[in-house]
């Protein structure tokens, strides 16, 4: 292969990365798959993304307090794919002051938290709820979310699992 040859097909490869990372970085193939395919999970809109980064500033400069889960973690069994479980985790404010949720991350994009925005005062109850889309997920599954507050620990760790069956 002469140098030519070399030179063309290096430079052919280089560009085909060099986009790759440019649509990878900048978020349009996952916008440009949840339009097309329904796949992961619509990319977040700005006042979406407005209002998590108000609430974490807002967490950030609140006292600590502490957080009581009933359970760490659910077993949901055995279930047939194709739909939607969800699990609501329980926790009580058993510290002395407000206690507010910034975010709860997921381990995967089948699995959608929500949880409320207003601060649980304490000695009361609340919930984070984890919605698992069970199509394309047949076998064993384990997810996991992280809880991110103003309780100490700020991080706390919750879990389910799930056998999807055909």
């Amino acid at each position: 292969m002469n140098a030519q040859v070399k030179t063309i097909l290096l430079t052919i490869l280089t560009l085909s990365v060099f986009t790759i990372a440019i649509v990878e970085l900048s978020g349009v193939s996952s916008r440009a798959l949840f339009n097309k395919y329904g796949v992961g999970s619509p990319p977040p809109h700005a006042t979406e993304l407005e209002e998590r980064n108000a609430r974490d500033k807002e967490v950030k400069t609140m006292p600590k307090t502490s957080v009581s889960f009933t359970e760490a973690h659910y077993d949901f069994g055995k279930v047939k794919e194709g739909g939607k479980i969800k699990h609501a985790f329980k926790f009580k404010n058993t510290g002395q002051h407000p206690l507010m949720i910034s975010d709860v991350i997921t381990s995967c994009g089948c699995t959608v938290p929500s949880f409320s925005k207003e601060p649980v005062l304490p000695g009361k109850e609340g919930e984070v709820v984890a919605e698992f889309n069970t199509k394309g997920r047949v076998g064993k599954n384990h997810k996991s979310l992280i809880v991110v507050s103003n309780s100490d620990p700020e991080r706390v760790s919750l879990s389910f699992e799930a056998e999807v069956t055909e």
